[in-house]
């Protein structure tokens, strides 16, 4: 009987013994934690992974160390501490599959300080049960998705970015405004829009030629994305010879004043224009309006409205200057009737896009 008891012991053991082998010489980096979260198998593939050698952290909580620089739980330990919900604080993009030894999975970049580079990683982490239910470990795997990673984002840039100005393209605009406004609706606070135009741009390109006319609309990018500061703002090319700026949570004074900021500092480039009907140096006219969205307020529309005719009406009182929404009725008394009220369409003043 004691002959009959002894060998599933030793039978447990040499399976032990084997899995942790075939563990150290798997090709997928590979550490495994004990329900302390101390680290039990670092294997060679993590190893070369993360620089970090298996005598630097085997019995040590200090697994973090090799992917982060700042103490956070790798997604092993949220898996042993059974924290589902605090996915989202540490990874963009998480799964959690469930109990019962099915894990987490999640994908993120990691600093990977020994490597001295970043590395965005897929990660996969599993617990290993007893017969009784009992957590005896939690495995965790790692695949480098650098590569793929970095070719999607290239891919992402091309889709949203302008090849001529290098600033958001008018895709990119119409994602973020409708982002934007969704999120001023729910926080109850302004979002800003300006257009920018150059100046009789046609007349430039006929004087200059477009290769000239090309690097004068770089330059004018260069400016416009300048104020672009905040995490949140958008610079973009609208189209032509026009751009935007998406300024979220800016009062129209605010907006106005660095509409300002933007057609001096374009003054003060000095571009050589000089076309007849054109001054001696390329400006810019802005449009700006600024608003707090409703409930009611389905859309964006009534806001793009609002800073075309803006821009329009820049342009009608002589081009070179800043024109908020809010003031294009005034602007525009005694151009059509002497006392048009809120509301009314100044003639003349016609949207330029479907509101």
């Amino acid at each position: 009987m004691a002959r009959l008891t002894k060998t599933p012991a030793k039978t447990v053991d040499v399976a032990d013994s084997y899995a942790v082998r075939l563990m150290q010489h798997l090709v997928v980096p590979t550490f495994v934690i004990d329900p302390k979260r101390r680290v039990v198998i670092w294997n060679r593939a993590c190893e070369r992974l993360t620089g970090v050698a298996a005598s630097e952290v085997i019995g040590t909580n200090r697994h973090w160390q090799a992917f982060y620089e700042i103490k956070r739980p790798c997604l092993a330990d949220l898996v042993a501490l059974d924290r589902p919900e605090q996915l989202p604080e540490f990874y963009s993009e998480y799964a959690a599959r469930g109990h019962n030894g099915l894990g987490f999975s999640a994908e993120n970049w990691c600093v990977m300080p020994k490597l001295g580079s970043q590395l965005y990683l897929a990660i996969d982490a599993g617990p290993i049960h007893d017969e009784a239910g009992n957590l005896i470990a939690v495995v965790e795997t790692l695949r480098d998705l650098t590569d793929q990673k970095r070719a999607e984002m290239a891919l992402k840039e091309l889709a949203t970015k302008d090849g001529l100005t290098g600033l958001s393209n008018r895709r990119a605009f119409d994602q973020m405004l409708m982002s934007e406004w969704a999120r001023a609706q729910r926080t109850q606070k302004p979002l800003a829009l300006l257009f920018v135009d150059v100046d009789h741009f046609k007349l430039f390109n006929d004087a200059h030629g477009h290769q000239t006319g090309d690097e004068c609309l770089r330059e004018v990018a260069r400016v416009v994305s300048r104020h672009a500061v905040r995490p949140l703002d958008l610079a973009s090319r609208y189209g032509g010879e026009e751009f935007a700026l998406i300024l979220p949570d800016m009062s129209r004074d605010e907006a106005c004043a660095i509409a300002e900021e933007i057609r001096s500092a374009v003054m003060g480039l000095r571009i050589t224009h000089g076309a007849n009907g054109a001054g001696e140096h390329v400006t810019l006219s802005v449009g700006v309006a600024s608003h707090v969205p409703g409930e009611a307020d389905g859309s964006p529309d009534g806001l793009l409205g609002a800073a075309d005719q803006a821009l329009y009406a820049a342009k009608r009182l002589g081009r070179n200057r800043v024109v908020c929404s809010e003031r294009v009725l005034t602007e525009f008394v005694g151009l059509g009737r002497d006392h048009p009220t809120v509301g009314d369409q100044v003639p003349g003043l016609a949207p330029r896009r479907s509101a």
